[in-house]
């Protein structure tokens, strides 16, 4: 990549916005999730955050990358081959950091080893490698220095509660690596999310964190015409959700769907609890390349997320068609 192109493109940006958009793993629809490259194309693409999914080496240090195996993304089969565990995976906890350091980085592919999404970066082009939480931290805030600009973290600690039953508290290890670049209260300009709510409690109540944090919501079938039971077991879950956390992270097809080809978009259950209990969305993922069922374009989905679902920011692994669509309203 052309950093000095990159960087130069970035005093060009508008920084305020309506909503925010923040890049999912970075403008993974263009260069490998998770990389520096990946966070810097972002940034020059007019990101306000960038993610950080968040695991541990096996000498406790944490990583950006989106899971706790890593051959999807990376050539360790082929590096440390006998490496696997019982199930055929690899752990980046069975791993050092030192060792991690010589993997290369790829575009997803899928177990058969077949890439996810075609049009995207090739597969094994280029170098790519994987960096520390606290590098891309360092990296951010270089840009932001160097760029006069104010792009935010949005850190995920992915699977807490097996990272404890492995022997590590990820959470407190994340926690300290974020006070000690200056990130600790909720004015910082950073998210934490998890998916797991128990650990989020824990953030709030029993690590007496001041974060923003954002409770991610996984699958579920409160986009399947719920009835009012469901409605009103989903809006207690919301009301806890609010006791402890700043908003949520729900999948798109959460807060809105097109029941058929055609069809207009239908608003659900989900924001308007969310707006009811003053709650901030945050919905994943904007694909161009994989639109919610029915969509008939990404601006479609956006319209319908801003507009009328009335979200505060979006994830998406293309920065600049949420950035173009931002700016021109």
């Amino acid at each position: 990549m052309n950093w000095a192109i990159a960087l130069l493109m970035l005093t060009n940006m508008a920084t305020a916005s309506p909503f925010i958009v923040i890049a999912h793993r970075g403008a993974s629809g263009y260069l490998p999730e998770h990389t520096l490259e990946a966070k810097a194309l972002a940034i020059a693409m007019g990101a306000d955050f960038v993610e950080q999914d968040v695991v541990l080496t096996k000498d406790g240090v944490p990583i950006v990358t989106h899971e706790i195996t890593l051959e999807e993304v990376t050539d360790i089969a082929q590096r440390f081959p006998g490496r696997a565990r019982a199930d055929g995976q690899f752990y980046a906890l069975d791993f050092t950091l030192e060792e991690l350091r010589l993997l290369a980085r790829h575009e997803r592919t899928g177990k058969d080893g077949t890439v996810v999404y075609p049009k995207r970066f090739p597969l094994g082009a280029s170098r790519f490698a994987i960096v520390t939480l606290a590098e891309e931290i360092e990296f951010v805030q270089g840009i932001n220095k160097s760029a006069g600009r104010n792009i935010g973290l949005y850190t995920e600690v992915k699977s807490p509660a097996w990272h404890r039953q492995q022997g590590k508290d990820i959470t407190k290890i994340v926690l300290n690596v974020l006070a000690r670049y200056g990130y600790t209260k909720r004015t910082d300009n950073i998210y934490f999310q998890c998916f797991d709510a128990a650990e989020n409690k824990r953030v709030r109540r029993e690590l007496k964190s001041d974060l923003k944090i954002i409770q991610l919501i996984g699958e579920n079938s409160w986009h399947e015409s719920p009835t009012d039971y469901d409605a009103m077991i989903l809006e207690s879950g919301i009301t806890d959700v609010a006791s402890y956390a700043d908003g949520i992270g729900p999948q798109i097809d959460q807060l809105l769907d097109w029941p058929k080809p055609g069809a207009p978009v239908r608003i659900l259950d989900l924001a308007r609890f969310a707006i009811r209990h003053h709650l901030l969305m945050h919905p994943y993922t904007l694909r161009v390349d994989d639109l919610p069922k029915n969509a008939p374009s990404a601006t479609a989905v956006l319209d319908g997320l801003v507009n009328q679902a009335k979200v505060d920011g979006l994830f998406t692994d293309f920065t600049d068609v949420a950035v173009r669509y931002r700016d021109g309203r």
